[in-house]
């Protein structure tokens, strides 16, 4: 689904990924794991569309994606929930959940699916938007009962949460999730992770940043390890959950 070759990519002359190469299969979780500053963030920055690579392809479905603007890669099926969760403080979690739901619902209403225009396109406009806040609902009750509510007063765990529903609101193929359990209590780490496996359960595809990278491990079919930019181990979460150096350097074992 996702293939990475020898990806490069910088901030200014600081080259922050050097010959990246990976894949993520459809109905994987494939997580990235690593000490701070490797490179993993950048990654899912260059496949998203917002750092573009110097050398190398990003493909997605066969297509090459790696010179298009994000919002194009957005249409292509790609979410990002950055790091930092980066929802709409002063908007309401309604108006939060609306602006994800933008080009799902534009891309539908302006297929042969919906002809036409006017009040008729707006009130299938409407309809597909009821239908996808209906479903986003199920996953995450607590935004029904919050939808007036401002997102900047959220707690942090639930803020996390509403970037997530944002990001899965326009139906994509491929979540890219970057560290969904930084600064979180552990209570609510378990239950971030639990809504991840849900998700893949479900059929999404995702690619995981995560720093508690045992539970991430745990939780991946598949995982990559970058130092200083670069892969320098790759396999199953099983194996690398039993690998003494992924032990030593980041299990703390």
């Amino acid at each position: 689904m996702l293939l990475l070759k020898e990806v490069h990519t910088s901030y200014g002359r600081i080259e922050a990924i050097k010959g990246i190469s990976l894949t993520v299969d459809k109905g994987e979780i494939v997580c990235l794991i690593g000490g701070n500053g490797a490179g993993k963030s950048t990654t899912l920055m260059t496949v998203s569309g917002i750092l573009k690579p110097l050398k190398g392809s990003v493909s997605f479905e066969g297509e090459e994606i790696s010179k298009m603007p994000p919002h194009r890669i957005v249409e292509r099926g790609i979410s990002h929930v950055p790091e930092g969760r980066r929802i709409f403080p002063k908007l309401t979690v309604r108006e939060n959940l609306e602006m994800g739901a933008y080009s799902g619902v534009r891309g539908q209403v302006g297929s042969t699916r919906f002809r036409g225009s006017g009040v008729r396109g707006q009130k299938n406009k409407n309809n597909q938007l009821k239908d996808i806040l209906q479903k986003v609902f199920e996953l995450f009750p607590f935004l029904k009962e919050r939808q007036k509510q401002m997102g900047g007063t959220l707690s942090g765990g639930e803020q996390q949460m509403l970037a997530i529903a944002r990001a899965i609101i326009s139906r994509p193929k491929l979540l890219l999730l970057d560290e969904p359990s930084l600064g979180l209590a552990p209570i609510l780490v378990g239950k971030i992770f639990r809504t991840i496996r849900e998700l893949n359960d479900a059929g999404l595809t995702i690619l995981l940043v995560e720093q508690n990278a045992k539970a991430a491990l745990k939780l991946a079919h598949r995982g990559y390890v970058i130092e200083l930019g670069r892969v320098v181990k790759e396999g199953s979460g099983k194996e690398l959950l039993n690998d003494p150096d992924i032990k030593k350097a980041y299990l703390g074992e």
